[in-house]
């Protein structure tokens, strides 16, 4: 009896997240010097980057799904939304000089307070100017290759990806809105 309850009492000490325990750490650390949190280095960071061109920022990203599909019968195929979620995720989109197959590295930044952030995707430029390629990383070694298109006026990423499974087409879009730096912070 009492080495079930000791196995239950593990259990559930261990079942603590991550997030939480590093909190508490950094609760009991000294004080006295100045704390910062990720996405304040981020921001710092891109307070230094001078160049207007760049996609690196942090964005809001939302998502679609739309289903296409033709009836037995149906003389012209049906599309309606499955899936629709604004503002879902915040992610910073950083350079990464240090590998040769991309460009920039896609980062969750929703949590704050982790001992470490996952690269959740890569983004790669096209030879000519607005168009990037996004490797998106899923559980258990997925990959989804999505199109974007860099709106640099409106500091907007659109992303799309087709899928097709007999009759019915599945079409993922994503929208990454630039938070921060906006155009007007840059060119001051």
């Amino acid at each position: 009896m009492k080495l079930i309850l000791l196995a239950v009492f593990s259990f559930a000490l261990f079942s603590c997240s991550v997030e939480k325990l590093y909190q508490t750490n950094a609760k009991r650390a000294n004080q006295a010097y100045e704390q910062i949190n990720f996405i304040e280095l981020v921001k710092k960071y891109m307070d230094k980057n001078t160049e207007s061109e760049s996609i690196e920022g942090i964005y809001s990203v939302s998502g679609m799904v739309l289903k296409k599909s033709k009836g037995l019968f149906a003389s012209e195929a049906k599309e309606k939304t499955v899936f629709q979620k604004d503002n879902y995720a915040q992610v910073a989109v950083i350079r990464d000089n240090a590998r040769n197959n991309r460009e920039y590295i896609e980062i969750p930044i929703d949590k704050n307070y982790m001992p470490s952030y996952s690269v959740r995707g890569e983004f790669t430029k096209l030879a000519e100017g607005n168009i990037l390629v996004l490797k998106h990383f899923e559980p258990k070694g997925k990959e989804l290759i999505y199109s974007f298109v860099y709106d640099r006026e409106k500091d907007i990423l659109d992303g799309i990806r087709v899928e097709t499974s007999g009759n019915v087409t599945y079409t993922y879009k994503l929208t990454f809105v630039k938070l921060y730096p906006k155009q007007t912070m840059a060119r001051k």
